[in-house]
């Protein structure tokens, strides 16, 4: 039996795993279940999964939460999702928080030294240096959940002698693939919100849009995996098959291959080093005669470009390109700005946000607030 906590149990990825978690009641107990805003879902999954603790950030929904769960502890706040990891029994933490208020719960799980499965690439992307060695440090585990990073992760299994040459990130390309920008001048969100492959939540899917999603992975990649931004490239691969590649220095590359199903690398985290049975659709090649690659866009998908060149300076860039795209993002869901303006908006943050090549955690801290700050006054002009 593995003890759990699921931070954003409300969402895509936390649904999936609570679904997993259910097919498999004899190997998992919910010790704790956080949300945003969903009181109602949050409720029903704690009447269901017994959780000892449940948080509610928003506190306009704490009195509702409280009074339907009265033999639970019920917390309320940001700063409460640190008790939920922090829980003695509690053996792994799925961070599945979307955005940057997942960076200090997933570092106080570290520090309590619990194992963690990150779905929640914002923590690696805003802090990737600090809370990997951090991990180190604290001899705790992270098993990346995102189907990219898991298939690379799981390619890597058994060749830990073995050095990387490179690792190939497989983008489906979006719902705009192959457009130009005149078309995507006057995309709206309800065009965006399509994903070809993917049900997943509004943000990310917005992301994916734009390839900003694959930018962030690539930095998230770099840290989980100890990679320089030469060794990772980016291909688009529309059937969603293959969800990354690792190419060897003797020239040989290892792929994982799967249906695109968040229900399986939630299923490999939850349960690593095992592999365990499921009862979920098998893969048919015969369904899919074809596959196809691509190079990435990045001229037209100027997000992807901006990402790389924020890899490869370092330091807080990668947190500032992070914070400036959750704020364009928002804007662009509330028709605040148009699909290409956002890249415009998260080049300018790069260029006026001070740069500092050595951040510490109050400095990643300050440069996320300074950031969302200054994207917020160009959205608004």
């Amino acid at each position: 039996m593995k003890n759990i906590s699921i931070l954003g149990s409300t969402g895509s990825i936390g649904t999936q795993a609570l679904e997993v978690v259910r097919a498999n009641p004899e190997r998992y107990k919910v010790d704790a279940l956080t949300a945003q805003n969903n009181a109602k879902l949050l409720i029903e999954q704690a009447l269901e999964f017994k959780p000892e603790m449940v948080v509610i950030t928003c506190e306009d929904h704490y009195q509702e939460v409280k009074q339907a769960l009265p033999n639970v502890n019920v917390l309320c706040g940001e700063d409460a999702l640190i008790a939920a990891v922090q829980l003695p029994q509690t053996q792994f933490v799925l961070t599945a928080i979307m955005g940057s208020v997942g960076l200090k719960p997933t570092i106080a799980a570290i520090e309590a030294k619990k194992d963690i499965g990150l779905a929640n690439k914002e923590t690696l992307v805003v802090a990737g240096e600090l809370v990997m060695q951090l991990a180190k440090d604290n001899g705790v585990k992270i098993i990346p959940v995102d189907s990219e990073h898991s298939a690379i992760f799981q390619c890597l299994v058994g060749e830990e002698i073995n050095p990387i040459e490179k690792i190939f990130l497989t983008a489906s390309g979006g719902p705009f693939r192959g457009k130009d920008l005149v078309f995507l001048s006057s995309v709206k969100k309800e065009q965006a919100l399509k994903h070809p492959n993917w049900v997943m939540g509004a943000k990310i899917t917005i992301d994916s849009a734009s390839l900003m999603n694959k930018g962030l992975e690539a930095i998230e990649a770099k840290w989980l995996f100890g990679l320089d931004a030469d060794q990772i490239e980016v291909v688009v691969h529309p059937q969603s098959i293959i969800h990354s590649m690792v190419q060897f220095t003797d020239g040989s590359i290892k792929a994982q291959l799967g249906l695109p199903d968040m229900k399986l690398p939630i299923h490999y985290a939850l349960a690593y080093p095992e592999r365990v049975t499921s009862n979920f659709e098998r893969f048919n090649f015969l369904k899919y005669p074809e596959f196809t690659f691509s190079q990435a866009d990045t001229k037209t998908f100027r997000n992807l470009e901006l990402a790389f060149k924020a890899m490869e300076k370092g330091g807080n860039m990668p947190c500032i390109i992070n914070a400036a795209n959750e704020m364009v993002v928002d804007a662009f869901l509330k028709d605040n700005i148009g699909f290409l303006e956002m890249s415009d908006v998260i080049e300018q943050c790069m260029q006026e946000i001070d740069f500092i090549a050595t951040p510490t955690l109050n400095n990643y801290l300050e440069t996320d607030r300074q950031t969302r700050i200054f994207a917020s006054e160009l959205v608004t002009k």
